[in-house]
């Protein structure tokens, strides 16, 4: 529930958010303002690997020690999530991770609410400007994708796990492991793919770039933005922006709780 010192000493009354960027070389976090400031220096650790559910739980309880009090949690998850619950985690194990109630979990841990969203998501809420069709690439351990339609999360895409012709998948194609066995150059030509795939795809308006490596990314076309890392952990705040039932949380109305299978099946029988 944060540490000694408390943010609310600075001049903003909050609500005070804990933002988490779960990442698959470190996690990271600091508290942030109503209006999405950190009010906390950013703390990171190196992330523990094998990192079972118990593991991770145990890291993030270290990590946030030394962060002032908050009100609320904000969580990005490198993989697939839904409804609190993480379906994929390719970094850290698909079966040890699949189903497992991560924002449940961690809110009786630290004892205040937690919203859980995928990594690339968090981040294009702290980025995006509302206008059109803006997406976003991460790019780090592995890569990761957000799409957004004037300004609302659109359901999840996971690209990143996606075959991308006889390379693998994205993962495989520009992350950290392929920049490293490649070398600057050839990577920064897979990434220029990337996006040209990516766009023949979606035919974005923006696409912003982000994560640890996209620093290193050498030619930038006009509709390509390089963010800062950094919004991996600001864009928390918005995440407790959408009212419950609605946009990235639609899924959190009470109407929605019954499967659509099911639904569908007895419409059809009525």
């Amino acid at each position: 529930m944060g540490g000694k010192s408390t943010g609310k000493a600075k001049g903003d009354a909050g609500p005070h958010t804990l933002a988490i960027d779960i990442g698959g070389t470190g996690l990271k976090a600091s508290v942030l303002d109503k209006n999405g400031n950190m009010i906390a220096e950013e703390v990171r650790i190196d992330t523990p690997y094998p990192c079972p559910p118990k593991v991770m739980l145990e890291s993030l309880e270290k990590l946030v020690e030394p962060l002032p009090s908050y009100d609320r949690i904000s969580v990005g998850f490198p993989g697939v999530v839904g409804k609190g619950k993480v379906i994929t985690a390719p970094h850290f194990g698909n079966r040890v991770w699949c189903d497992f109630p991560l924002a449940d979990e961690l809110s009786k841990r630290l004892g205040r609410p937690v919203r859980l969203l995928n990594d690339a998501e968090v981040q294009g809420f702290g980025v995006i400007v509302g206008r059109g069709l803006e997406v976003v690439l991460t790019l780090g351990t592995g890569a990761g994708t957000a799409v957004f339609r004037e300004g609302e999360l659109m359901p999840h895409l996971e690209l990143a796990q996606h075959p991308i012709g006889k390379w693998g998948t994205y993962n495989d194609y520009v992350g950290d492991k392929a920049l490293k066995k490649k070398g600057k150059r050839k990577w920064n030509r897979r990434v220029e793919k990337t996006v040209a795939i990516l766009y023949s795809l979606l035919h974005f308006d923006v696409l912003y770039i982000g994560g640890g490596n996209a620093r290193k990314i050498e030619v930038v076309p006009d509709n390509v933005i390089i963010v800062p890392n950094e919004a991996g952990i600001t864009g928390g705040v918005k995440l407790w922006r959408a009212p419950r039932g609605q946009g990235a949380f639609a899924h959190e109305a009470a109407d929605r709780a019954a499967s659509p299978v099911a639904a569908t099946a007895e419409a059809v029988a009525s």
